[in-house]
């Protein structure tokens, strides 16, 4: 999982990308006014390009209301995925990820995983996260996402999505995260068997841990996974594709797990380690899960 140690390692990418930190926060904002279809408030509807409709979402969950972003095709009834943010949580870059996908015909909620304490967007994105004292800020926040909070809060998430229109609830639901996010798919495959059949990891952090929530001791049989593991990750870490193979053909699920060429970080838009030919590599991947495991 991305933590401090991180900063030097943006830096050095930054640096032989011929960057600073203030023309990738300029670049990140750039992203954003390009991708963003006008303000998105709770509960209003708004048309962006490509047919979609999207719109800020409150859901009742068992402590409190969560805020999050839903986008879907227009027209029809659509396969569910819940998409779980990094640490830097729910803003523009995960929207621009979230549009991508439902543009492939996909109904996709993207939650706030710190709605206990605030509501989304509280950075802009990685840079300002970094600026902002980010690590400082969420410590409190992160503190309080146990699995069983993580599996409460997608019990509401499926509940909230199994009630749209957009929603083909014949189909099975697919769970995506980012970093921090990357367990919480694991965890929401096991609290929702009967909905979630696809979860993936990316540069997921916390994937294998000596105590029995280690989301590798959790594996639901009847969901497929694909686990995609940072090249630094694994560098400190090398023993850790090994255990989660392991765990997997022992509890007889499918798994693809795999070492991408990328570093922490390397699928997300505004993350100073975007590699976009290794993110494209995890999007196809990501494509032919769902396609393959979120039949009726």
């Amino acid at each position: 999982m991305c933590d401090e140690t991180d900063l030097a390692g943006w830096d050095n990418k930054l640096a032989a990308k011929g960057l600073s930190r203030r023309d990738f926060g300029l670049m990140g904002g750039a992203v954003a006014l390009t991708a963003c279809s006008g303000t998105v408030t709770a509960g209003s509807d708004t048309e962006s390009a490509g047919g979609l409709t999207e719109k800020m979402v409150l859901i009742d969950t068992r402590e409190g209301e969560m805020d999050a972003f839903f986008v879907h095709p227009s027209d029809g009834k659509h396969r569910a995925v819940i998409l779980w943010p990094d640490i830097a949580s729910l803003r523009e870059a995960k929207r621009v990820m979230a549009r991508r996908l439902a543009a492939e015909g996909y109904a996709v909620l993207v939650a706030n995983p710190y709605y206990r304490d605030v509501q989304a967007d509280q950075f802009a994105d990685m840079a300002s996260f970094r600026a902002d004292g980010g690590w400082q800020k969420v410590g409190p926040w992160r503190g309080k996402l146990s699995s069983d909070a993580v599996k409460a809060d997608t019990d509401a998430l499926v509940k909230w999505l199994d009630g749209q229109e957009a929603v083909d609830t014949a189909k099975g639901i697919g769970t995506q995260g980012y970093c921090m996010g990357g367990p919480f798919t694991v965890y929401s495959a096991h609290a929702r068997p009967d909905r979630v059949k696809a979860a993936a990891s990316f540069h997921g952090g916390g994937l294998v841990r000596e105590d029995e929530a280690s989301p590798h001791k959790n594996f639901q049989p009847g969901t497929s996974y694909l686990i995609a593991i940072a090249k630094n990750d694994d560098e400190k870490a090398p023993e850790e594709k090994t255990v989660l193979r392991e765990a997997a053909d022992t509890a007889g699920i499918k798994a693809e797990i795999e070492v991408y060429g990328g570093d922490h970080g390397w699928c997300v838009l505004d993350n100073p380690t975007y590699d976009q030919a290794e993110a494209e590599r995890a999007w196809g991947r990501l494509l032919a899960l769902y396609e393959s495991a979120l039949k009726g």
